[in-house]
């Protein structure tokens, strides 16, 4: 392919009207925002975005997704093969219906009111969406952590929809330490005096969003990284590891809504393939489609010995360890380490 005739990533909505959700409420109107690219034609690889993504994956050469170096023309999944499609998740901030979508009612922000969602009600509004636009069936779908969730349930509740599973950096079940984490989380965004009860007046004013996101940042990443990145730089007035985590925790209030921030932790924490199927092992044991998974070493959250132990109960399932100390954001980066896995599994 010439550079002229080699696709770019382009983005959409798509409506796809009243959404059920797995509580018994109903979301009137719900649209989904999208980042699509490959060439028409070939087939589609659906992937699913982690807690504080969004729909681009690819990006462009201004703005690189978050996937940019793994997806894309002659790369490890590669957009001159397949199309590649993203949704910003339901619950989401980046276009999708959430918790700052106008809601048509009361003209209003839902905010606060948002209604609490599950993993599986992300995975169905995107069946509405993909049903919609005419693709009913996948080559794969693949996503990492909230990512990985998303993967599981669709292989569980469309098991027919697709050929393929790609499970990174995720467990069939969260676990208590994760929802240990993303309690202190929770706690500090409320806490915080201009929480409001969810009303606040800026995103940008909540000190306890940026508290979270410190939280998080120390459980994505290990010990061993932190300490040969900073290596105690700086003084008692200000380390460098003090001043990365200020800086993490003020960039995500200019990208993420808080309201949706708590919205997509408490999907994570209801996470459970078993629940209504007998447990996990009975569900993973259910699963049809070939399945890989890759875990991380060092990742706190999200425990390699536990999706082994998944991948044992799945009777198509592969696994595969990455030796890394980037801890669980080792599926956002090293691609070298690991592309060649997915490509292999997804070509052969």
């Amino acid at each position: 392919m010439t550079n002229s005739q080699r696709t770019v990533a382009t983005t959409g909505d798509i409506t796809i009207g009243p959404l059920l959700l797995t509580s018994g409420e109903l979301l009137e109107e719900v649209s989904l925002r999208y980042e699509i690219s490959g060439p028409e034609g070939a087939p589609f690889i659906l992937v699913c975005h982690a807690l504080t993504g969004n729909q681009h994956t690819i990006g462009n050469d201004k703005n690189p997704g978050w996937w940019s170096g793994l997806i894309g023309e002659s790369m490890y999944v590669d957009t001159d093969a397949y199309q590649v499609l993203t949704f910003n998740v339901l619950g989401g901030c980046h276009g999708s219906t959430g918790p700052t979508t106008i809601h048509n009612k009361t003209n209003a922000a839902y905010r606060s009111h948002f209604p609490d969602i599950t993993v599986r009600d992300m995975v169905h509004a995107q069946h509405k969406a993909l049903t919609i636009m005419g693709i009913h069936h996948l080559a794969a779908v693949m996503g990492g952590s909230l990512g990985g969730m998303q993967v599981m349930e669709w292989g569980l509740l469309y098991p027919d929809k697709m050929d393929k599973l790609i499970v990174l950096a995720s467990t069939p079940v969260f676990t208590d330490y994760g929802i240990a984490y993303n309690h202190i989380a929770e706690t500090s965004i409320k806490q915080d005096p201009a929480w409001k009860n969810g009303q606040y007046e800026s995103n940008h004013s909540l000190k306890g969003l940026e508290i979270a996101r410190m939280i998080g940042m120390v459980t994505y990443r290990s010990a061993t990284l932190f300490n040969q990145r900073f290596d105690r730089k700086g003084n008692q007035l200000k380390y460098d590891v003090s001043s990365y985590l200020d800086h993490q925790g003020k960039k995500l209030t200019e990208r993420f809504d808080a309201n949706s921030y708590l919205t997509l932790l408490r999907a994570m924490n209801e996470h459970d393939i078993g629940k209504d199927r007998g447990g996990w092992e009975v569900a993973a044991r259910s699963m049809k489609p070939p399945l890989l998974a890759i875990s991380y070493d060092r990742d706190l959250i999200f425990e390699p010995s536990f999706m082994k132990q998944f991948v044992s109960e799945v009777a198509n399932g592969s696994y595969f360890h990455v030796d890394t100390e980037f801890g669980h954001d080792g599926f956002l980066t090293e691609f070298n380490k690991w592309g060649p896995v997915v490509e292999h599994f997804l070509n052969n």
